[in-house]
């Protein structure tokens, strides 16, 4: 009978208030709309193998992208920002787990007194001046019978996983806008190539209109056509190049390293536009860093509900005290010199103008809110993924259409070229053509930029190959 209180103690220890976590539903479907009704001809998957582990940019083979993506995780200011975030989450949990443990410490110490005034004597004795000395260790712990602090460590250990997916996702969205700003880099380089056969175009065309006006057989409005049009070209030669220069600057940024650090040679802009597959939308939970960090704020704040609720139970603690008092200080250890006390303390709030049920209608409420939230995180997810599938699915199309009207536009201007050195149409209907041609080829060239960069958009809302696989292991 005389373990009873110690059995029952140590029942009380396994108690811990407040609900348990259990994900709420989020709202998903049986399928994403744009994979399912796909029409002939469109292709999910083209990796092959899904989406890379880590190095998703490797599906486009670009040896210059592999390169800047690898200096993202590396050296990416805001990237480091939430690394020293998730760090310091750690730190907190490690704080919090540490009050689950007895606290132990030792003192040491000297005191010098003297009796009242009357006292002549110069030794330990009487009411002259005497030295105490002490050597003491304390112990104290706070039993946490009712699951207050562990609750709190439940707590905090959430948050560092939240800290750990938003520098997952951070590093996503790092990743996503390099690739993004790489494929309008390139699609700048292709428009400055295509800008720059335009003004060779024009130069020979403004040559053959001056031998003409020359032999008298072309009017002086077509050589000043002729030359307004080949300085239009020049213009827009001229517009690309302080476009590139700004896309060249972000991604040195987006690297870590001063812009005047960079230079990129130009480069040819890729024709594969690799589709990821998206499987099945309950897989996106599991697949994407920002869901990840609305559920674990959702155990966080259900982790907060307990604590709030363990307030209304006392706080029990157990404390002790062993040493030695006594002078001399050589002397100081021995039997005679031992003190010592143990001790048991609890306390218990009767009333407090409802504090107490505030603070946990307001953890309630602070959760509900998470989980709302989280749905919405969700649903956003979805959204992401149905919005890039069916933009991969019209620029396929439209660059189809855009192929055409490029074959079309150059025969016609084949065609008007040597109507008008058989002089049968003025400079105009030459003009005309080229203007359509040049306009064509550079929508072109913007629909495959933009495949290209809903490709990693897409990818990016895939998750990038992590998953909450990756939380776990931290």
């Amino acid at each position: 009978m005389k373990q009873a209180p110690l059995i029952t103690l140590l029942l009380l220890a396994g108690c811990t208030v407040g609900p348990d976590y259990q994900r709420p539903d989020a709202p998903t479907g049986a399928g994403f709309k744009e994979a399912a009704d796909a029409p002939p001809g469109w292709k999910l998957g083209t990796p092959g193998d899904g989406i890379p582990k880590g190095a998703w940019w490797s599906i486009y083979h670009d040896p210059v992208l592999d390169g800047l993506e690898t200096q993202v995780a590396l050296s990416n200011q805001n990237i480091k920002s939430f690394e020293a975030q998730y760090r310091s989450a750690e730190a907190i949990v490690d704080e919090a787990r540490s009050q689950e443990y007895p606290t132990v410490g030792v003192s040491a110490g000297v005191t010098r007194s003297r009796g009242g005034t009357g006292s002549t004597g110069t030794g330990t004795g009487g009411g002259g001046a005497r030295t105490q000395y002490t050597a003491e260790g304390t112990a104290s712990w706070d039993l946490d019978l009712w699951g207050r602090i562990r609750r709190q460590v439940e707590s905090d250990k959430a948050s560092a996983a939240v800290s750990a997916a938003d520098l997952a996702n951070a590093t996503l969205s790092a990743q996503e806008t390099l690739a993004t700003d790489y494929f309008q880099l390139r699609g700048q380089d292709a428009l400055t190539r295509l800008l720059a056969d335009t003004v060779k175009a024009d130069q020979e065309a403004l040559r053959i209109t001056q031998n003409q006006y020359d032999a008298g057989t072309a009017a002086p409005s077509d050589v000043a056509t002729a030359q307004t049009q080949l300085a239009s070209a020049q213009a827009q030669l001229i517009a690309a190049g302080v476009t590139r220069q700004q896309f060249e600057h972000a991604i040195a940024v987006l690297t870590g390293v001063p812009p005047s650090a960079l230079t990129l040679p130009p480069g040819a802009l890729a024709t594969d536009v690799p589709v990821a597959p998206p499987g099945l939308p309950s897989a996106l939970l599991e697949r994407r860093p920002d869901i990840a960090a609305a559920e674990r704020t959702m155990a966080e704040e259900n982790a907060l509900i307990g604590v709030a609720v363990a307030a209304y139970y006392p706080d029990i603690s157990l404390s002790a005290d062993y040493g030695f008092e006594g002078n001399p200080i050589g002397k100081l250890f021995r039997a005679a010199n031992r003190i010592w006390s143990l001790g048991a303390s609890a306390s218990e709030t009767l009333f407090d103008g409802g504090e107490r049920s505030a603070a946990i209608r307001q953890a309630q409420a602070t959760y509900d809110s998470s989980v709302a939230t989280y749905r919405q995180t969700v649903l956003t997810a979805f959204q992401q993924v149905e919005d890039e599938l069916s933009d991969l699915r019209i620029l396929q199309q439209q660059a189809g259409a855009e192929t055409e009207a490029v074959r079309a536009g150059q025969h016609a201007l084949d065609i008007a070229l040597n109507e008008y050195r058989a002089g049968t149409v003025d400079y105009t209907t030459v003009v005309t053509a080229q203007t359509a041609l040049l306009g064509n080829q550079q929508a072109a060239l913007t629909v495959q930029q933009n495949r290209l960069v809903a490709s990693a958009t897409l990818v990016a809302a895939l998750g990038g190959g992590w998953t909450s696989e990756d939380l776990a292991a931290r």
